[in-house]
């Protein structure tokens, strides 16, 4: 049960952190086009979710080796993305132009980031002593 919970997670988190790594670096760097088709993005949630990609493919690694600074990486992470959503309140409340969508997507990263986090206290850290 625990192996298949520490493999199927570190899928999970790769293929999130790579989709992650993708869109949010095809926003910063203009790639295919993207950057037309976001509409009015949040530059600082968008460099947010860059750099927890990069925290999310570094976790996984933790993952699949049970390392114990996988939880601290993601929790580094979930305050990144915290950060980000007060950045973005802060966007919106001096008139800042954003799209409804950012607020359900910041919302979901930060669910996902939480439940990753738990599953790696228990893998990581709950049941490897």
């Amino acid at each position: 049960m625990k192996n298949l919970l520490k493999y199927t997670a570190t899928l999970a988190l790769v293929a999130f952190a790579l989709l992650t790594l993708f869109l949010s670096s095809s926003i910063i760097f203009d790639w295919f086009g993207i950057r037309a088709q976001e509409g009015n993005y949040v530059l600082i949630v968008v460099w947010a979710n860059f750099i927890s990609s990069i925290i999310y493919l570094f976790a996984a690694y933790g993952f699949i080796t049970l390392k114990k600074w996988t939880v601290k990486l993601l929790i580094t992470s979930l305050g990144l993305l915290a950060l980000a959503a007060i950045g973005f309140i802060i966007h919106i409340n001096t008139g800042g132009l954003y799209e409804t969508k950012t607020v359900g997507a910041l919302l979901f990263r930060m669910t996902v980031t939480l439940i990753f986090t738990f599953l790696a206290y228990l893998t990581t850290l709950k049941w490897n002593k």
